[in-house]
């Protein structure tokens, strides 16, 4: 009888004490509790949670505050970013003094506020619903009487209600900073906050160095904001004497909205959707090359209208031409004759930029723009100037000096006026005009009677031209009407210099051959080196899929893509002139291959995961940030090359197609990819769209993960493919079990590994409604914190979907000499 009371007893204990130990009586802390590893403080509302958590189930132990009410963990804000807890036995509590303090079980304060001269055993910690943890005095009921808050310590998140910027009054300085890594919260290289020298400027920076600007401020916005105008949030910005903040407010109606700096660098706007249970990407800044910070260099415009996407400004030209002919752009350019206070010098006017960045720079804000103009005159160092305001009423004078540093066309945004220094003769007066109207009744007649002349000689000789020579005529005109066509300033390149290039298309010169036709390297005559695909004689990719990748790559210009260089057409031949990737493609260094060198390890996990979050980027360019909205159609290893960095750049768009802005799918007869990458009802039933990309991309992740094809891939136990054998290995938790052989897995970041796989496998689910989009994809490998949805039976999971012994080759894309080969099945209806 004892014995049972006894046991009676204890279990009324255990579970008193397993349930206060998940969670505390309100939202405020006093100086007599602590919170311990399974105890969480929540806010009134139940909005936020604050609690201690582990970065993908890591020992390492950090305290934060998360959403409370997503089934999502998703961290906003961490306290000991540099001093994690070894183990669960740590605690967050009060101090006697006042102060907040994390510290581990041997007692050692690895955390705290440090509140000077702080006193006050009377202090209580409050977590608020807008997700600001908080101290103040127990016996202080007034809004916003805090002695210590969190969003004046920020970490790598930007919520609703938080502002950054500087206090000038108590010099507090609140910016965002990225994490270290993908499962590490330590503070990383990337920093987002406000450079307050002159002007305020929303920047990031890497390092000490910028790696992305907005104009200066001027009265309304960034000169160049980097934030969208259909983004659900409105902001708040006060730039006074006292301070310089930045915030936000977010309506009920557009749900949670949270900013937040990835260890990567991107500075990404994300909304919660209640439909499918993840994070949406709304906008990702960087968008483009030309967000970078001074990408073309100095006196220079970027511009992702244009092909290329760098100029020189007017009466500037490339510094050293080579460079700027070979695509290297950062030594950008100089004045085509040295300004010298002449009376030449004029000024022209460009609308529609980011105003420069304030380097060297003056500020007036008591002259007008006339006066701006006139004292800009006066110095030989002035290269612009602009009205500092928005208004355009002329109250306020900015002036540059030197070099015009990081410009770029601003497509869609209002902008202010910003005003060059030119040679007068670099502009077309108009005060000429009328000389020009009597010297044209002059030149005229004799011009007229020149042209006459030279008709009759052309006649003459067009009669004794031979029909080879009228196919030269011929390959002008298609030319001219591929460039008129299609509005595109693409160099074309003459047979004679492309021959050269690859000393007459040599066998030593040969990269590899596909359904296209040979690829070789070249070198230009000033010393560029390209790769050039030419068309072969029995391929057949014929001249509409050869405009098509011709039309569609000009006009994309990112990083993770391609550079087309231009073209040659020569007699019925085609052929297309890229950048030379100097490390080939990606097939050669994940799979191994008997007839060629094994560059298995020299593929690293690093290299693979940044290749992996690489070619993701340059998929939802195409899917979501370019000018058109493109579909691929056949991602594959051999159609991703690397560059001498190590960079993916995904290639050849001969069967890419275009999306309407609001179009999700279409149908087609043809269809075009190749076995092992194509989406299942892509090839059943001739249905594409963006999800056929992503599950293209899945299996792209988890050939690199395992180092092994998806179509050959055999294994003694079962029949599954790649995929098959992925999702078995996952669905039994051995997933590590994936990884390449070649890969040390002790030297693997293991929940890096198993969230490449389990991203992996989401992109290749059966139904396209269950895969993520693109830009969820990039959410879910930049964040380490987020938990991710189970993923189901793959489709395509078995051998007997894909037979690789009856594939024959229609396209083909890359530098890959393999058996990777595209296929074309033409379906009945």
């Amino acid at each position: 009888m004892m014995m049972r009371l006894v046991a009676s007893i204890c279990s009324i204990f255990v579970v008193t004490f397993c349930c206060a130990a998940f969670s505390l009586s309100d939202d405020t802390l006093n100086i007599t509790e602590s919170i311990s590893f399974n105890q969480t403080l929540i806010s009134a509302k139940e909005e936020f949670k604050l609690g201690f958590f582990r970065p993908n189930n890591s020992g390492k132990f950090y305290l934060g505050i998360w959403y409370n009410r997503i089934p999502v963990q998703t961290i906003v804000w961490v306290a000991n970013r540099d001093t994690p807890l070894s183990d669960s036995f740590g605690v967050a509590k009060l101090e006697n003094d006042g102060n907040f303090i994390v510290q581990d079980g041997e007692k050692r304060v690895l955390w705290s506020t440090k509140i000077k001269g702080s006193r006050n055993n009377n202090t209580v910690a409050q977590l608020l619903d807008s997700g600001n943890l908080v101290l103040r005095d127990a016996n202080d009921q007034e809004v916003g009487s805090f002695l210590w808050q969190s969003f004046d310590h920020p970490s790598h998140a930007w919520i609703a209600g938080m502002t950054l910027g500087e206090d000038r009054r108590t010099s507090v300085t609140r910016n965002i900073t990225s994490w270290r890594g993908m499962d590490d919260p330590s503070p990383g290289e990337y920093t987002f906050g406000f450079d307050l020298e002159g002007l305020a400027q929303a920047t990031i920076w890497k390092g000490s160095s910028k790696h992305l600007r907005s104009g200066p401020w001027n009265g309304a916005d960034f000169g160049g904001s980097l934030v969208k105008s259909k983004l659900p949030f409105t902001p708040q910005i006060i730039i006074n004497s006292d301070e310089v903040y930045y915030g936000y407010s977010v309506n009920e109606e557009s749900g949670l909205v949270m900013v937040q700096l990835s260890y990567t660098g991107l500075l990404q706007t994300s909304r919660w959707d209640n439909n499918s249970n993840e994070w949406k990407i709304l906008q990702s800044l960087p968008e483009d090359d030309c967000g970078l910070y001074n990408f073309c260099g100095p006196n220079s415009l970027c511009n992702t209208s244009n092909v290329p996407l760098c100029g020189c400004l007017l009466g500037y030209e490339p510094k050293d031409r080579k460079e700027w002919d070979a695509r290297i752009w950062s030594g950008g350019c100089k004045p085509l004759i040295p300004l010298n206070c002449t009376e030449d010098e004029e000024f022209m006017n460009f609308d529609g930029l980011k105003m420069p960045d304030l380097l060297q720079y003056s500020l007036n804000m008591s002259i007008s723009l006339d006066q701006c103009r006139t004292e800009c005159l006066k110095n030989c160092s002035c290269t612009a100037y602009a009205d500092s305001g928005a208004s355009g009423a002329g109250h306020g004078c900015l002036h540059w000096y030197e070099e015009i540093i990081d410009v770029r066309k601003l497509n869609g945004f209002p902008s202010q006026i910003l005003y060059l220094r030119v040679i007068a003769s670099d502009l077309v007066p108009e005060s000429h005009s009328k000389k020009e109207d009597k010297t044209a009744k002059i030149v005229f007649p004799i011009a007229a009677t020149i042209l006459l002349l030279f008709l009759v000689a052309i006649c003459f000789i067009w009669k004794k031209k031979k029909s080879g020579e009228r196919v030269i005529l011929g390959q002008q005109v298609e030319r001219e009407a591929i460039r008129d066509e299609e509005n595109l300033d693409l160099p074309f390149f003459n047979f004679d210099s492309v021959s050269e290039a690859t000393q007459g298309f040599s066998d030593r010169n040969k990269l590899g051959e596909g359904g296209f036709g040979p690829v070789y390297k070249g070198v230009l005559s000033n010393g560029q080196e390209v790769a050039i695909k030419r068309q072969s004689e029995t391929s057949s990719q014929g001249l509409n899929e050869w405009k098509n990748e011709v039309t569609l790559i000009a006009k994309l210009q990112h990083r993770n893509l391609v550079r087309l260089l231009g073209c040659c057409i020569h007699g019925q031949e085609r052929m297309l002139i890229y950048e030379y990737m100097h490390n080939g493609s990606l097939d050669s260094y994940i799979f191994s291959d008997s007839k060629r060198q094994d560059k298995r390890h020299l593929l690293v996990w690093e290299n693979r995961f940044s290749i992996i979050v690489g070619i993701a980027r340059g998929l939802l360019y195409l899917h979501r940030d370019s000018r058109l909205r493109i579909i691929h159609r056949d991602l594959k290893a051999s159609n991703v090359l690397l560059d001498i960095e190590m960079n993916p750049k995904i290639s050849d768009f001969g069967t890419a197609r275009t999306f309407g802005e609001k179009q999700l799918t279409t149908e087609t007869r043809r269809v075009v990819g190749t076995y092992g990458y194509m989406a299942p009802e892509y090839v059943s039933r001739g249905i594409f769209s963006m999800k056929s990309d992503v599950f293209s991309f899945g299996v792209l992740v988890l050939e690199i993960v395992s180092g092994k094809r998806n179509v050959k891939f055999q294994h003694p136990d079962h029949e599954y493919n790649l995929l098959g054998h992925a999702w078995k290995l996952w669905a039994e938790g051995n997933g590590m079990e994936l990884i390449d052989p070649l890969l040390k897995k002790d030297s693997c970041p293991i929940s890096q590994v198993l969230r490449c796989i389990q991203v992996g496998l989401l992109c290749v689910q059966q139904r396209p409604d269950d895969r993520p989009t693109m830009s969820s994809v990039l959410m879910m490998l930049d964040s380490g914190t987020s938990l991710l949805p189970e993923p189901k039976r793959p489709g395509f999971s078995t051998q007997g979907y894909y037979d690789s012994e009856t594939d024959h080759s229609i396209f083909s894309g890359g530098y890959s000499s393999t058996n990777d080969v595209t296929n074309t099945i033409v379906q009945g209806r």
